[in-house]
């Protein structure tokens, strides 16, 4: 980490002070890489490592990585209790510290650490930046042809079913300004894996604030076992049927809603 602390600035220019925030549960074979990499291509954020008490030492490697770099900080959580739980736990950690800026950011190096600063530097002028899979320039590697299938077709259902105008609504790769985590309904959020990042881009567009696309390339894990399951995707099909339903049902009982729709 020498090199990267004799680069260090504060915050990103334009945007402020950053927390990456990394879940993780068993990702002992991933976890001290993804950090080394954010490090390396935005020496100026912090990042927070939450695990979910991963049998696997995750918790021990990242409180090493901890005790060698001030940046770097870890939540300890009692046990696996879901991606939108450990994410709504970073945004709160988050705020409590005064951070301007928050970042979702995956474990297993899916999401490139080198597109970060593109990220970040969107984030000058928008209220939510995603990371995003299916717009032009993106790239995806290494998805077998059900999963290209699958992430495209949920993305259509969700855009369709509940007017959110972007083409990755369940893309877990995020920039979420502290205004935008104010401005959203973060108590109300039940949600968890895919269904929470479609809950978080529907708050955020019933919200108002600004959201905007960058697009990354995107990498199937290399090391450890994918959280992906059909419990996960149901319940995605499932909430956002139910919030398409229960949006479409009070726009109608509100003629200058429904007129706003999508």
């Amino acid at each position: 980490m020498g090199l990267v602390a004799d680069r260090r600035t504060v915050g990103h220019p334009g945007v402020g002070r950053v927390l990456v925030v990394i879940p993780t549960y068993n990702e002992a074979d991933n976890v001290d890489r993804i950090v080394a990499r954010v490090r390396e291509a935005a020496p100026g954020v912090d990042v927070l490592v939450a695990d979910d008490n991963s049998p696997d030492g995750t918790g021990a490697i990242a409180d090493r990585l901890a005790g060698a770099d001030p940046q770097v900080h870890v939540l300890h959580r009692p046990g696996k209790d879901g991606l939108g739980a450990a994410y709504l736990a970073g945004f709160a950690w988050a705020r409590q510290r005064g951070y301007d800026a928050v970042v979702e950011m995956d474990a297993d190096g899916s999401h490139a650490p080198e597109d970060l600063p593109a990220l970040l530097d969107a984030a000058r002028d928008a209220d939510v930046v995603i990371g995003s899979r299916w717009t032009r320039g993106a790239r995806v590697l290494n998805w077998p042809l059900r999963r290209l299938l699958l992430s495209r077709a949920g993305n259509l259902y969700a855009r369709l079913a509940l007017g959110v105008p972007i083409s990755d609504a369940t893309g877990g790769y995020r920039v979420y300004r502290a205004a935008a985590l104010d401005a959203i309904d973060l108590a109300s959020v039940r949600s968890q894996g895919y269904a929470f990042q479609v809950e978080l881009s529907r708050l955020a567009h019933r919200a108002g604030v600004r959201m905007v696309e960058v697009p990354i390339t995107f990498a199937e894990r290399e090391h450890g076992d994918s959280k992906m399951s059909p419990l996960i995707v149901a319940e995605a099909l499932w909430r956002i049927t139910t919030w398409g339903l229960r949006d479409r049902r009070a726009a109608a009982r509100r003629p200058d809603a429904l007129a706003r729709w999508p």
